[in-house]
């Protein structure tokens, strides 16, 4: 590790986000900065940097947490492709269509954001999961379908974030482990409270769902379904939906998507005790995490085998098909996980660290994370990217300048979902309107006002929440 730190120690990192910010390419531009960094570091020698950059790439698996939430990272696609394959979703979404709970407008729109409250394993499955409930209540009771966007994307994102439980977790730890930290597990469960912009987008939601207050663009979508015009193309609202008939044997496939859950539940604390002694804060944050997920997709296996829904070469096709769907995430993670270890040799965030508090304020650096962060985020659509980036550069602020590394944590990981919330070219953005039925511009323009409210209240709170001693 280089004892004093340049100016060029923070080039890794900038390089990294202005290229994703201009390609739209998150792994090839973190695979640039660790050039970079290694380039540094080999005194300026392009062809030892570029060696030195795959054998670091390759050193992050000497590192056995990162190596299990890398490994987690693909189960967890495999258990989400399995339980969408055997019918667990759709069974799911039947359930909860055949139940009669919905008879009015504000039902309607309770049921979408409960729904994304308590589907909390992948964005993109709540998202699914949600609109497929709730999008045929909202045409009968007249309920625009671009609230429907919002009320799901407002609750997906913003809730995996903040459980314990999923890949996003297990992202986020790897991510503050690669800084050095000893207690991953415990920053992350002390960052939630600090998560304001996941907080407020889900309280604001449920707020403007009970006191039916519609804003900006949201305030034309709803009167324009009011008249009868489902959206801006279409004429009429599609013939009122009647309620279907029990279909039990889908109702009964829920069963492969709600155990499984369950299972990784409950796995998780008792990994967290184990690992802990007894003592849940100083359990293994990554080891839990594995293991649950393990738990998870062995029980579902054996659901699955013992109904005779598939057989064995079945399961491995799923498995590896759903590993192969977050392969893309695994690789960011990995890359991820190189460039945090170039920067630390590189000294980037102590330099980076210095820089901020000689130039600014105590109180505006948790804002100005969150604010970077989200502009990151809006520029490259990828909340994960942007976490890539961003965690060890706040980790190293608050180790630095002796603050808070739950709060900047907290403030690194709003900001991500922040801009990934506001953006047009965010995936989760587009599996909303996606999900909801809705034209895509048109989720964008009708949650961007939402979400600039939270956001504001974000900064707000952040400047507060660093004021206090």
């Amino acid at each position: 590790m280089i004892n004093d730190p340049q100016w060029f120690s923070i080039l890794p990192p900038i390089i990294a986000i202005i290229l994703a910010i201009k390609t739209k390419q998150v792994i090839p531009s973190l695979f640039a900065g660790i050039w970079i960094g290694c380039f540094l570091l080999n005194e300026f020698d392009p062809i030892t940097g570029l060696a030195e950059s795959f054998e670091s790439i390759i050193n992050v698996f000497s590192d056995s947490g990162d190596t299990k939430v890398l490994i987690f990272t693909l189960l967890i696609g495999a258990l989400i492709n399995t339980i969408e394959k055997s019918g667990g979703v759709s069974g799911f979404v039947k359930f909860l269509e055949n139940r009669k709970w919905v008879h009015t407008k504000l039902r309607a729109q309770m049921l979408a954001w409960f729904t994304g409250i308590v589907i909390f394993i992948e964005s993109n499955i709540t998202l699914l999961v949600a609109g497929s409930v709730s999008r045929p209540l909202f045409d009968r009771y007249r309920i625009s379908r671009e609230k429907l966007a919002y009320l799901i994307d407002a609750t997906s994102a913003p809730v995996c974030v903040m459980v314990p439980l999923n890949a996003w977790t297990a992202v986020i730890i790897g991510l503050v482990a690669s800084t050095g930290v000893d207690n991953a597990f415990e920053i992350f469960i002390r960052s939630i409270p600090y998560n304001l912009y996941a907080i407020t987008a889900i309280i604001l939601a449920l707020f403007f769902i009970i006191k039916q207050i519609d804003i900006g663009p949201m305030r034309a979508a709803e009167a324009r379904t009011q008249n009868g015009q489902i959206t801006w193309q279409e004429n009429h609202v599609e013939a009122e939906v009647t309620d279907k008939e029990e279909d039990s044997a889908s109702q009964k496939d829920a069963i492969f998507m709600i155990v499984p859950i369950l299972t990784m539940t409950f796995a998780m604390p008792a990994g967290l005790f184990l690992t802990g002694a007894g003592d849940i804060m100083k359990g293994s944050g990554s080891t839990a995490i594995f293991w649950s997920i393990c738990a998870a997709l062995f029980v579902c296996w054996c659901m699955l085998l013992s109904k005779k829904k598939a057989n064995v070469n079945d399961l491995m096709k799923l498995f590896m098909e759903g590993a192969g769907n977050l392969l893309p995430i695994a690789c960011i993670l990995l890359m991820a996980l190189a460039l945090g270890d170039i920067a630390k040799l590189l000294g980037t965030g102590p330099y980076v660290a210095g820089v901020a508090g000689a130039n600014v304020p105590v109180i505006f650096l948790a804002p100005l994370v969150f604010l970077v962060s989200g502009f990151i985020a809006f520029s490259v659509g990828s909340s994960w990217g942007t976490f890539a980036i961003m965690i060890p550069i706040a980790m190293s602020i608050a180790a630095t300048l002796d603050l808070s590394t739950s709060l900047m944590l907290g403030a690194a990981l709003s900001g991500g979902i922040f801009g990934d919330h506001a953006s047009p070219i965010s995936d989760t953005t587009v599996v909303a309107s996606m999900a909801a039925g809705t034209d895509h511009i048109e989720h964008v323009r009708t949650q961007l006002p939402y979400a600039l409210i939270a956001g504001t209240i974000s900064v707000i709170g952040f400047i507060i929440l660093s004021m206090i001693p």
